[in-house]
């Protein structure tokens, strides 16, 4: 019976457990290019003992990050600071993933911090969105995207490609597209921001295009022992879930059959003022289980499963194949420790860097000889 802190393999990669870090935005890079900030960041998650690193969203072309602040993989210079997070991980004893992905017509936005609105087309720190259709998402990002021509879809899934060969000559052995959050992919699929007429919009088919010719275009030249896997909202909860979850689930399947190997099931976030259920624990575990069950594919998921009794459960009970924890681990990079502690998990090959270990094993608490 798995567990939380047994191994997982898939194709030719094996992580020491099965806790993952999701792609989580900084918002500290300059023209999409690591710095300090990414390496030691990366590198003590690694050194925290979850066993795989997804390195946050990066644009596949500067008009498809979210922010000015966001990584890129559209150039060498891009791809040389990414080696170094990727070594920064592998040493850390995880396997090194990166998200790649386009952000659609939610690009060209402010940091969250710094408001998480669209930059005003005055401003010339930002550009001109891309998206299935001329529909703005909303509220504080309300900027109408320019439709993409068919030359538009070619060169994006060509942006993809190239990104794709970048990340691996980068070092890293997982690659995640993004297909969710209301980003390019997820909106060329949903039917709220897609109202093509042409081959890539209408119905399922149409509208399923861009994710499956995207992923047989990076199967084709990512290598067939290293995870490709997506990251796909598979509901919205719009009040027409069942809808799309099977409309989803189907797209799923064809993913598969284009050499998908993993999905990380999320939600859509296409449409704001959505009623997603925050307050119950692990709320995606039974969706995620379904696609599981009913696309034959191992599956991840995030939200609401940083409490350690959760995160076990839905493991043990195989409802996913790894937990995807993001929050809790920047407030703690050595997390993982802390499920096992909160588990009873007897862990002998639980190995902390010396430094650490070291410090860790003499402390007895203040007042003792050995606080220092």
């Amino acid at each position: 019976m798995s567990s939380l802190f047994s191994s997982f393999t898939l194709k030719s990669t094996t992580l020491r457990n099965r806790i993952a870090i999701p792609p989580m935005c900084q918002y500290s890079a300059v023209d999409g290019v690591a710095n300090d900030w990414h390496q030691v960041h990366y590198a003590a998650l690694a050194r925290g003992g979850a066993g795989l690193v997804i390195v946050e969203a990066t644009g596949v072309s500067p008009e498809g990050r979210i922010t000015p602040a966001c990584l890129g993989l559209w150039n060498d210079a891009q791809a040389a600071s990414l080696q170094r997070v990727a070594a920064g991980i592998k040493a850390g004893g995880a396997v090194p993933g990166i998200q790649i992905g386009h952000a659609g017509r939610k690009a060209s936005a402010n940091r969250p911090w710094e408001g998480d609105d669209h930059i005003p087309a005055s401003d010339p720190r930002g550009w001109t969105p891309l998206a299935p259709s001329a529909l703005a998402f909303g509220e504080t990002l309300n900027r109408t995207p320019q439709a993409m021509s068919l030359e538009d879809i070619a060169r994006v899934q060509a942006d993809f490609v190239a990104a794709a060969r970048r990340a691996l000559a980068a070092g890293f052995e997982w690659l995640e597209l993004h297909f969710a959050h209301g980003y390019l992919a997820q909106s060329f699929f949903s039917p709220h921001s897609n109202r093509r007429d042409d081959g890539y919009g209408g119905d399922f088919e149409g509208r399923a295009r861009f994710l499956l010719e995207t992923v047989a275009a990076v199967r084709a030249v990512w290598p067939e022992h290293l995870p490709l896997t997506a990251r796909f909202g598979v509901i919205e909860f719009d009040g027409r879930d069942e809808a799309t979850l099977q409309e989803s689930i189907e797209a799923v399947c064809r993913m598969r059959d284009a050499g998908l190997d993993l999905l990380n099931v999320s939600m859509n976030f296409v449409i704001p003022n959505t009623a997603v259920p925050w307050a119950t624990p692990g709320f995606m575990a039974p969706i995620a289980e379904r696609v599981r069950r009913e696309a034959g594919l191992p599956v991840a998921s995030s939200w609401c499963l940083d409490d350690p009794q959760t995160a076990q459960r839905v493991i043990v009970e195989e409802q996913m194949d790894l937990v995807m924890i993001g929050r809790a681990h920047l407030a703690n990079p050595h997390y993982p420790r802390e499920l096992a502690h909160a588990l009873g998990v007897d862990r002998p090959d639980w190995v902390l860097p010396a430094p650490y270990a070291h410090w860790l094993s003499r402390y007895r608490g203040p007042g003792s000889a050995s606080a220092q």
